[in-house]
């Protein structure tokens, strides 16, 4: 793992407008991504984790240009990718890909296999026509699929060879950075692990980076290196997977670390429960957006937003929360 910066996302803001009135101006946002920065080393799982609608799987979207970002920049090996035109990103993509969570809605199912994989390979022209074949081949034995089965159309594979077959698509480019979005979220937890595992081996052998967006915090601490917990479209907090597992510092993330079942019948483990539900995107709360919610917030985090602040603890790790900084005084 390097320590030079593949990627970084500079105040990324992804809002949504509200259509309203008989002239259907907008009349709201729906802040879905509002204000985040961070960044992504090269040969680095990092980790993007919190509750459904926390706005992670938006993020990824926005960094990949599916959906154009509101505001902010994201900067591929020091380029930005939000200037560049339509024709300019499709080049690009071949260096950023995608794992979609659903295996069997993203794979045509007018397709086999091989023209999957040659479509793509075709669109970004990265392997000659007359040696296609053989590579689709290749790609198939790498991610556990027999050569054998390249003629065949995605409903004849299960969940799991479906989702390496995804797996071998993002492949096919020869991509740097590969966004995985609830990539096993979909499979039975026994081909969750095969999964991550190949993905694994796939990083080490193509010495491939990984954005990885999941809700399972136990998923994320098998594959990460670093982690980033959001919550409501607002980063909370920021650290290497020891850190976060062995001293979360803001109370969401101990709160969502509470929340993970142990397999230790031993073992004592107070669950913490966050009252009231999460307040809407469209309007969240003034100050700490997790204040409404949050079992030590006090009068400062009514009124004062929280910014990132280092806390050390003998790794890399950032905290927003008023009371980290109440703390250090």
């Amino acid at each position: 793992m390097s320590n030079q910066a593949l990627l970084e996302v500079k105040e990324l803001k992804q809002y949504f407008p509200i259509k309203g009135g008989v002239f259907g101006r907008t009349v709201n946002h729906v802040k879905a991504v509002d204000d985040i920065s961070f960044t992504v080393n090269e040969g680095e799982t990092v980790s993007i984790v919190g509750e459904s609608g926390c706005g992670k799987s938006t993020t990824g979207r926005a960094i990949l240009r599916l959906d154009n970002p509101y505001s902010g920049n994201v900067l591929f090996e020091g380029e930005d990718l939000i200037s560049l035109s339509k024709a300019q990103m499709r080049k690009k993509r071949k260096d950023l890909q995608i794992i979609f969570q659903d295996p069997y809605a993203s794979l045509n199912p007018r397709q086999t296999v091989s023209q999957i994989l040659e479509e793509a390979m075709e669109i970004q022209s990265v392997v000659p026509r007359k040696d296609r074949r053989k590579k689709i081949q290749e790609l198939l034995e790498t991610v556990g699929i027999g050569a054998h089965q390249m003629d065949r159309y995605p409903h004849e594979f299960s969940g799991g060879q479906r989702q390496r077959i995804g797996i071998a698509r993002a492949l096919s480019v020869n991509p740097k950075l590969i966004v995985c979005d609830e990539a096993v979220s979909a499979l039975d937890v026994s081909i969750q692990a095969q999964v991550l595992n190949l993905l694994k081996d796939l990083q080490r052998q193509f010495k491939l980076t990984y954005l990885f967006i999941s809700h399972d915090l136990g998923v994320v601490r098998h594959i990460s290196d670093r982690i980033i917990v959001m919550y409501l479209g607002k980063i909370v907090e920021i650290a290497d997977k020891k850190a976060l597992f062995d001293d979360p510092k803001h109370p969401y993330t101990q709160a969502l670390l509470s929340a993970i079942p142990s397999t230790n019948i031993a073992e004592k483990k107070e669950r913490i429960i966050l009252k009231g539900d999460v307040p809407s995107p469209i309007d969240p709360p003034v100050g700490c957006r997790f204040h409404t919610r949050c079992p030590y917030a006090f009068e400062r985090c009514a009124v004062e937003e929280p910014k990132l602040m280092n806390v050390g603890n003998g790794g890399f790790q950032q905290v927003a929360c008023h009371l980290m900084d109440e703390q250090a005084k």
